[in-house]
């Protein structure tokens, strides 16, 4: 009788913690999905500004962003083309300063802020880098509209003004190729 009662007590605490444990990460869950919705994605920059993309219809839209021509830049530090198209992109960014805006999102979970500082500076990447919990969640989604599936290349880049797709690239792409997109997009 002592057996079954020490075994149904375990049973029980173990229940109750179990319980207490998931009450804990819904809480965050609803608070996290309180803040963003379905169709919206809250990045944050290493300069620690935030950034609201949100769907609209087949394409993305960048908040504050209207008129602008937006690349969203899906990258790994670790990826020989993602290191070589960071210079191109930051060439873009210099020329294109009030037109254009690049948004580099790495699909590297957890990685630290340093690293993608590191990334930066080795490669010239001066263009915004986001290094958020909602990464993947958006890059996925990018992927997705462009039906690229689940196991897409990268780099991967998707130009869009006003949230209407303009052009997305794959792979190491010449820097000339996305210029003629960004001239033909703002009407130059």
């Amino acid at each position: 009788m002592l057996k079954k009662s020490i075994l149904f007590i375990s049973i029980l605490s173990a229940l109750t913690f179990q319980a207490c444990s998931n009450d804990e990460n819904k809480d965050i869950s609803s608070s996290v999905n309180d803040m963003v919705s379905a169709n919206e994605y809250l990045l944050t920059g290493l300069d620690s500004k935030q950034y609201v993309v949100k769907k609209k219809d087949n394409g993305f839209i960048l908040e504050g962003a209207k008129g602008k021509v937006v690349i969203f830049d899906i990258f790994a530090t670790w990826c020989p083309p993602c290191k070589a198209a960071a210079t191109h992109l930051s060439s873009l960014q210099e020329k294109y300063k009030d037109d254009l805006i690049i948004i580099g999102i790495t699909i590297e979970d957890k990685i630290l802020n340093d690293k993608l500082l590191d990334f930066r500076k080795e490669y010239t990447a001066n263009y915004t880098l986001v290094n958020s919990d909602q990464n993947r969640r958006l890059t996925n989604a990018i992927a997705f509209e462009l039906k690229l599936g689940d196991r897409y290349p990268i780099p991967t880049m998707a130009m869009y003004k006003d949230g209407v797709l303009i052009n997305h690239f794959i792979g190491a792409t010449e820097e000339e190729f996305i210029d003629s997109d960004i001239k033909r997009a703002l009407g130059k």
